[in-house]
């Protein structure tokens, strides 16, 4: 990434003369490193636990050398790259350590994917090896498989005791990203990423270097990878569970203490069904949610009750970490009548219009961002990162508008607009009202084509009251919003209808695809 090799570089410039200080010449904390001093001062503490394991940092550890013996002898360097294809075990995370102990790169694959896109993935990334669980090996070739072909590669494996020293850059991941179209592009997260999106984690979200953390969210993606990694890095325990298991989630909630309970928009409304039925206890939670902007704003007072935990109002990317906006939080049994959003102060950000200049406040605009968490760029994309970093602040896609109090308020992203005779409309701006109502479950608004206006908006909505009708919903629309920005059109389904990706946002176009 242009500025923070700018910055290194400044930092390392040696003037006539003058010495460098020992820090400044060799930074070399990485993932690996930190997770090493953790297993040396916390041997038997519990490091990491799902339904079938439960390895100490001392076992961990020494697993984690093996492995690492493991791939160095198959040929993996520094800079080559391990595929995993897999869904959510405790093995998954000792493949990122063991990557990071010498230097290779895990690119973390989807197994939702087709087989041509993921096909595009692997290609894209060339792997040295491919690591599988047994019901996705036959998905690739030649794959070292999860169960006993592991173990006794493990343990065959000659172990290497001590992470080696690399620059804080070097990638440690590649997390696939997909924007509303095109094959998903690679993003590049250094070590130095991790180790600062941790650190800005804790000191904004007051999370405690032991709190456990909940891994149910897919490990190929940010949610479950980088806190996970985050937590391992400061001597909690990670409790992975495969997948949203509600039963299982409550049972860890009610027996140990959790930093941050990650809760995804489309499981919000059920898990606290859930805790209702149960009379669950939670031991202790302090924080819950991710995307607030995506749950209706009557089941984030009712989550945070039940969890006794305020919820995360925060808006950032795989790209970015936590930041830009991640420095809110809605408190404990709050109905919010808006969701304006603060700044973290570990980032800088700009709003800017389609040619770059900044815009007034109240005045919509990308939000363009730059700071110690972001991401390195795309894996063999120069074109797309050297596009998103132009200027040099990275583009986010993302519209907002600042408030007079310095507040952000989320409107859409950048590429997905409804043109309506000559107006813009951003779908979230009408999913927020409909949202508002309590009889509605998940709405998400797509543009039709329209003869007369181009493209008009149709509303997708999940109802929990069948008297609720299309007339009233259209009606709370033309109250709150311009005339041209009502849906045309409501379309009832069922919440399971909802599309969504593995992080929980409705797939729009999947949505547009049934109204043709």
């Amino acid at each position: 990434m242009g500025y923070i090799a700018f910055l290194r570089d400044s930092l390392l410039a040696r003037r006539p003369g003058e010495a460098h200080c020992l820090a400044m010449r060799d930074p070399r904390s990485t993932v690996a490193s930190l997770f090493a001093s953790r297993a040396r001062e916390r041997t038997g503490a519990p490091a990491v636990v799902d339904d079938r394991v439960a390895w100490s940092y001392g076992e961990l550890a020494g697993r984690v050398q093996h492995l690492a013996g493991y791939l160095r002898a198959r040929g993996v360097a520094a800079g080559d790259r391990v595929a995993v294809l897999s869904k959510n075990r405790a093995e998954y995370l000792e493949v990122f350590l063991a990557c990071g102990w010498i230097g290779a790169i895990v690119a973390c694959q989807s197994w939702r994917l087709a087989d041509p896109e993921l096909a595009h993935c692997l290609d894209l990334v060339g792997p040295r090896i491919v690591v599988a669980s047994s019901d996705q090996a036959h998905r690739v070739s030649a794959p070292l498989v999860f169960g006993p072909e592991y173990e006794a590669a493990l343990a065959g494996a000659a172990p290497v005791r001590e992470p080696v020293a690399l620059d804080p850059e070097a990638p440690l991941l590649v997390l696939y990203t997909s924007g509303t179209t095109g094959l998903p592009k690679g993003a590049v997260i250094s070590h130095r990423a991790e180790i600062v999106r941790n650190l800005v984690m804790r000191a904004e979200l007051g999370i405690a270097p032991t709190d456990g953390y909940v891994a149910w969210s897919p490990l190929y993606h940010m949610g479950g990878a980088e806190y996970s990694l985050a937590t391992l890095m400061t001597g909690g325990t990670v409790f992975v569970v495969d997948g949203f298991d509600g039963e299982r989630l409550v049972s860890i909630i009610e027996a140990e203490p959790i930093g941050w309970l990650l809760l995804m928009p489309g499981m919000v409304g059920r898990f606290a069904d859930l805790l209702e039925a149960r009379g669950t206890r939670p031991r202790g939670i302090k924080l819950c949610g991710v995307m607030a902007d995506l749950v209706p704003p009557a089941d984030l007072a009712r989550i945070t009750r039940l969890l006794g935990a305020p919820y995360a109002n925060t808006f950032g990317a795989t790209e970015t970490g936590n930041p830009p906006a991640s420095s809110n939080l809605i408190p404990v049994g709050v109905v919010p009548a808006r969701l304006s959003k603060e700044q973290s102060p570990f980032c800088e950000v700009r709003l800017v219009d389609e040619a770059g200049r900044d815009v007034p406040d109240g005045q919509p605009g990308e939000l363009w961002m730059r700071g110690p968490t972001l991401f390195s760029g795309y894996w063999n994309a120069p074109e797309a990162t050297a596009e998103v970093f132009a200027g040099g602040w990275f583009h986010m896609g993302d519209v907002f508008v600042r408030n007079p109090d310095g507040t952000l308020d989320f409107v859409d992203r950048r590429k997905y607009l409804i043109k309506s005779g000559g107006e813009n409309i951003y779908p979230a701006e009408i999913e927020r009202v409909l949202l508002a109502d309590p009889r509605v479950a998940e709405a998400a608004v797509v543009r039709a084509r329209d003869e007369r206006w181009g493209e008009v908006p149709v509303a997708f909505v999940a109802r929990t009251d069948e008297a609720l009708t299309a007339a009233a919903l259209i009606d709370a629309c033309k109250q709150q919003l311009a005339g041209y920005k009502k849906p045309r059109e409501v379309v009832f389904i069922d919440y399971d209808q909802f599309p969504r990706s593995a992080s929980g946002k409705v797939l729009r176009h999947e949505l547009e695809r049934r109204l043709k």
